[in-house]
């Protein structure tokens, strides 16, 4: 085990599913799970590789992107994949994207 690994506060040591730890992650960020699912499949492959969907509040989606230029192709499209977001999530749970660049977007969430 490594020496930086510790349990989550209040959870078990033991590994947990990847649909279990995915749920209590989105659910953290207030975003649906399948938005994090499809987020590759909304945005196409090289979009998703420089964005990550971080926070849903008040209909507003808040998107890190890893550098400028991704921010303007993210705004560009914004009112196309709200309809796509629309489509996946429900109408009206997602009504404007706000994007922050942030450097690296990993998949941290």
């Amino acid at each position: 085990m490594s020496p930086r690994w510790q349990p989550l506060p209040g959870g078990a040591p033991e590994p947990r599913s990847v649909g279990e730890s995915l749920g209590r992650v989105s659910a953290a960020l207030g975003i649906d799970p399948a938005l994090l699912v499809e987020w590759p499949q909304l945005v196409g492959p090289a979009l998703a590789a420089h964005t990550r969907p971080r926070a849903l509040r008040a209909g507003t989606l808040v998107v890190a992107v890893d550098d400028p230029a991704w921010a303007t192709q993210l705004r560009w499209l914004e009112a196309d994949l709200v309809a796509r977001l629309g489509e996946l999530v429900g109408p009206d749970r997602v009504v404007r994207i706000e994007v922050r660049v942030r450097g690296a977007v990993t998949p941290d969430w």
